[in-house]
């Protein structure tokens, strides 16, 4: 099944089986208990995390590079709660309903965390993929989803629009490898974002980035992700919290304002 660009350019069309499934998964990581503190964080697997990946030129940084506190996020693009937490999700989504079912009060992070933090230079922001949710079809013989779209999105940032297609992406969920993000629809939507189509099939095609994000998921692995979204709270370059799946916007401000004293 493939994404009509032209009619559903605002909506998330999911089959149910496939929403539950999702929920069941990102709702354990959510809900579940992982000890941790602000001065050695644990991660996924009971081990004090004390180092990431360092932050490097293949990163995608939104606001100052040279911020003292830092969100490095690891994520994939067909993950509904990493739309959920972008604020790329309508209230009245399977997703956003189950949220807010365990907490009423449950709102995005990443609009109020953008304009209060980012725009305003006191927090960087870093995004990672950690494609694993095309793994399963990979292992059947079709295609993987997660890793086609997270390399078209740096194909994309070769022109200049890598948050621009970030954006598309999960604007245009249609379940999980269901061929919403097949590479004819990948190649459609740079079309609609006004990129070079010549140079960024080329880009796509070639599996230029397809290294580069394996590597990233083999980093985060490392460091404790065992699902998305999951992020790490650095300050001057240690890692003082962590964002354990889609968590509220009130909880990852006070771990950041917590950073940031």
């Amino acid at each position: 099944m493939e994404i009509d660009v032209n009619t559903k350019q605002n909506k998330l069309s999911m089959p149910m089986a496939i929403i539950i499934a999702g929920v069941l998964i990102a709702g354990a990581i959510y809900f579940s208990s992982i000890k941790k503190n602000e001065t050695n964080p644990i991660n996924g697997n009971g081990e004090k995390i004390t180092n990431i990946a360092p932050i490097g030129a293949m990163d995608r940084i939104l606001g100052d590079s040279k911020a003292k506190v830092v969100i490095v996020m690891y994520e994939d693009f067909q993950c509904p709660f990493c739309a959920a937490v972008g604020g790329s999700l309508k209230n009245d989504s399977p997703v956003i309903q189950y949220l807010k079912k365990g907490d009423p009060s449950w709102t995005p992070f990443m609009p109020d965390i953008t304009k209060n933090y980012i725009d305003s230079g006191k927090v960087s922001f870093v995004f990672r993929d950690w494609a694993f949710l095309g793994d399963e079809a990979k292992n059947r013989g079709k295609e993987d989803e997660s890793t086609k779209s997270a390399e078209a999105a740096r194909c994309a940032g070769d022109q200049g629009k890598f948050w621009e297609f970030h954006d598309y992406l999960y604007s245009h969920q249609n379940g999980e490898n269901q061929g919403g993000f097949s590479n004819s629809n990948l190649k459609t939507f740079a079309k609609n974002i006004g990129l070079d189509t010549a140079t960024f099939d080329q880009c796509l095609d070639s599996n230029k980035y397809e290294q580069a994000v394996n590597d990233s998921k083999i980093e985060g692995t490392k460091a404790g992700v065992t699902g998305t979204p999951k992020g790490f709270i650095l300050r001057d370059g240690k890692v003082v919290s962590t964002i354990d799946g889609a968590e509220p916007l009130s909880s990852v401000k006070s771990k950041i304002d917590a950073a940031l004293k």
